[in-house]
């Protein structure tokens, strides 16, 4: 399968030409979708969509129409958009809402696309990926207000609440309804002289946040979240109601099939304030980062979710790994060159870095060989749990 970078503004122009081994574009290269999305859907080799080939060919494999996820390579220069997803009961509902409101489903002002939820996860290629998730303990958030003059004070002041969850969604409500101007101004103008050991990172993002989205509501949403840096082969995953905002680096990203974002600030795209909150998980406290354990060089990510599980497998030379199928995968070549299959079959692929194959579940077993990396997508299972290790950071 091959597929062509997307260039929104925040990608970065050089990580996946790179990854690639080839010349930069010039432009920003943010994702490479590898799927069947009609937004950006891959291409197999007798030129059809992946969506076409799995609507004509498919379903003698066991391959379902659409498949139930959707796998990148993400590589970020700058932030992306604060967001969070709905659950799947709060989709249904809301999709049902706005379809009654007559609501164009193409419309910048649509929130809800689909009746899904949209779990993610992300997993760093290059040797670090930074990301924004969740709420901070609010002692810590604090202690960082306090190095930010007036304009601090005032929001810690907002995040005093006995309910610290309760104070958390108040503030941000507060923060995106544009009242805060004015006192995120001077929050933007005490970090341009603020030092701290233990929070120079913070404020070496407020400050390039401020470059870059000059007097965005969302500048105070991020002074809120956990910053979080992944070391390559770990893993973030991002459920319902999280609030997460890239930052920069280059990662493997699957996630369920779904449009549903709620973004809250750092965009010019429509930020819906009272949706936002309604599905925002508020709850201060670490993110868990997923540092799975190895076995023989497979290392497998599954959240408890039904959408995806994705499997990172580095390749020797004169050894094979045979991967259980549990139903349609694609496989991505991140490092080296490494020889994908299927069992039945017999026959594989040669892929390079940023070149992908898919497998149906008719083969039973994936074949792996060579020297190199890969990742593989597959769907997940509605009742397993995290089988990587997780610890908080």
């Amino acid at each position: 399968m091959t597929n062509a970078p997307r260039d929104y503004d925040w990608g970065s122009t050089t990580l996946i030409a790179a990854l690639q081994g080839r010349a930069p574009s010039g432009r920003p290269e943010a994702e490479v979708w590898f799927g069947d999305h009609p937004g950006c859907p891959a291409h197999v080799a007798d030129g059809r969509t992946l969506g076409q080939w799995l609507a004509h060919e498919g379903a003698g494999t066991g391959t379902p129409e659409r498949l139930p996820y959707l796998m990148k390579l993400l590589a970020a220069a700058s932030s992306l958009s604060i967001q969070a997803h709905p659950s799947r009961a709060q989709a249904i509902e809301a999709f049902a809402r706005e379809e009654t409101e007559g609501i164009p489903r193409d419309a910048p002002e649509r929130t809800y696309r689909d009746e899904n939820h949209k779990p993610e996860l992300i997993v760093a290629v290059s040797e670090t990926f930074t990301a924004l998730a969740g709420i901070r303990d609010l002692h810590d958030t604090r202690r960082l207000l306090s190095l930010l003059g007036a304009g601090g004070q005032v929001l810690a002041a907002r995040l005093s609440g006995a309910d610290a969850a309760a104070a958390v969604r108040d503030t941000i409500e507060w923060l995106l309804a544009g009242e805060a101007a004015g006192v995120i101004a001077q929050i933007v103008a005490a970090a341009a002289e603020a030092e701290s050991v233990e929070f120079a990172a913070e404020l070496d993002l407020i400050r390039r946040l401020a470059v870059d989205f000059p007097g965005d509501r969302g500048i105070g949403v991020a002074l809120l979240m956990n910053l979080v840096v992944l070391r390559r082969g770990e893993g973030l995953f991002v459920p319902a109601g999280v609030l997460h905002a890239y930052q920069s680096g280059l990662g493997v990203e699957i996630m369920a099939a779904s449009d549903n974002v709620l973004r809250g600030g750092l965009t010019p795209k429509h930020v819906d304030v009272g949706e936002l909150v309604k599905v925002l998980d508020p709850t201060p406290g670490p993110v868990a980062v997923l540092r799975p354990a190895p076995l023989d060089g497979v290392s497998r990510f599954a959240p408890d979710v039904p959408d995806f599980a994705l499997t990172h497998v580095v390749a020797a030379p004169g050894q094979e790994h045979l991967l259980d199928l549990d139903g349609v995968a694609i496989v991505l070549g991140t490092v080296g060159e490494v020889t994908a299959g299927g069992e039945r079959s017999g026959t594989g692929v040669a892929l390079a870095p940023g070149e992908a194959v898919l497998v149906t579940p008719d083969e039973e077993r994936l074949r792996i060989s060579g020297a190199g990396e890969v990742f593989v997508a597959q769907p997940g299972s509605a009742s397993a749990a995290v089988s990587a290790a997780a610890s908080t950071s």
